[in-house]
């Protein structure tokens, strides 16, 4: 304890020095001019983006679907499940959209009017679901990245009792379900 004894004093000393230095003013602070604007954080890494106007749209979703192919629905005759050639043509849209994104599953829906019973909406549906089911395939899509649901009348597009939401909701939805 003794060799410590020494050190002491002089340790008190620098203390005492340093607090009786003189102290620097602390620096002013300048209000920022009044057209100054809030820094904004460096934005987060997005995916890669399709730009499409004032939006931006990503790459393998069901947006990028429905720019790319001009829609994600095909409309089917009162009580049929034959496509026609304007249902052809989309879902041939949509055989070239998933071919470009080779890594996407889609769902492809079944969906009917309310004319009939559920059972006979659901099988209907069912064979909707088919038949863009076997349109894809036919076009080369592997059919393990396509699957099929019916809902019959289940989920309608347009409600209404008229003609023309009927036809509305005879239909087959191409679904994107995982990336």
């Amino acid at each position: 304890m003794t060799r410590h004894l020494p050190k002491l004093p002089l340790l008190a000393l620098v203390l005492l020095a340093a607090a009786c230095a003189p102290k620097k003013p602390p620096a002013e602070l300048q209000a920022p001019p009044a057209t100054a604007r809030p820094e904004t954080p460096a934005p987060k890494e997005r995916p890669a983006s399709v730009e499409t106007g004032a939006s931006n749209i990503v790459p393998g979703s069901q947006d990028d679907l429905r720019a790319q192919a001009g829609g994600d629905t095909v409309l089917f005759a009162y009580d049929s499940y034959e496509l026609d050639g304007e249902a052809r043509a989309t879902l041939l849209k949509h055989a070239t959209w998933l071919r470009g994104n080779p890594s996407v599953r889609v769902t492809l829906e079944g969906h009917c009017d309310e004319h009939g019973t559920r059972e006979y909406n659901l099988a209907l549906g069912d064979r909707r679901a088919n038949s863009a089911k076997n349109f894809l395939a036919s076009q080369g899509i592997d059919v393990a990245r396509l699957s099929t649901i019916s809902y019959g009348k289940e989920k309608p597009a347009v409600d209404g009792a008229d003609e023309a939401a009927y036809a509305q909701n005879r239909r087959a939805v191409t679904m994107v379900m995982s990336r």
